[in-house]
């Protein structure tokens, strides 16, 4: 039977050797050291020299957040409101509906293609095309693209009809269901 190479293990793995002469003293000496420095067990104080002040860090201070930072809350709030508006109409055509199914699939259909996303998809159209220059995001060079944000993609999808029903699927049964 052949071995495969992570089947053998280095002759010296696991193995601790007796601490030498010369290991012995460097540690001592280091432990006198560490008794004469006022420091020691104490937190490092921060020291402002190791921070190079810019004339961009000061305009951020005194100027709030940054550009990508109201774009991205302002497009949080607007699909939230989107959401809200969608799920009162999502509930009320099925009252209306009650027992058509038929009528509440071709009418909510119809309500989500005329959704007007215009305004929160031009916030997510600037947010697409400006994000990875404001937030300085770094290139990954595997990807040959930006680097992933928290894992993914900066790019936010516009939202359409198919977004709507993701959401608020043209089923009767689902509407019904969901009825608060």
């Amino acid at each position: 039977m052949r071995k495969r190479a992570s089947d053998r293990v280095a002759p010296n793995q696991g193995v601790v050797l007796p601490e030498t002469p010369r290991q012995r003293r460097e540690r001592a000496t280091l432990e006198e050291d560490l008794q004469t420095i006022p420091l020691t067990g104490k937190p490092l104080p921060v020291r402002a020299r190791l921070f190079r002040p810019s004339a961009e860090a000061y305009l951020v201070a005194t100027r709030g957040p940054l550009p990508y930072m109201v774009r991205l809350r302002e497009i949080e709030q607007r699909i939230e409101a989107h959401e809200s508006t969608l799920r009162e109409d999502w509930h009320a055509l099925a009252g209306e509906c009650a027992g058509e199914p038929d009528r509440f699939g071709s009418e909510w259909l119809a309500r989500a293609a005329t959704e007007p996303f215009a305004e929160v998809n031009d916030l997510i159209d600037r947010h697409n095309r400006w994000y990875p220059v404001e937030s300085r995001l770094p290139m990954d060079p595997r990807r040959g693209d930006y680097a992933l944000v928290n894992g993914r993609d900066y790019r936010l999808e516009p939202l359409d009809a198919e977004w709507v029903l993701e959401r608020f699927p043209a089923e009767l049964s689902s509407a019904a269901a969901a009825v608060p």
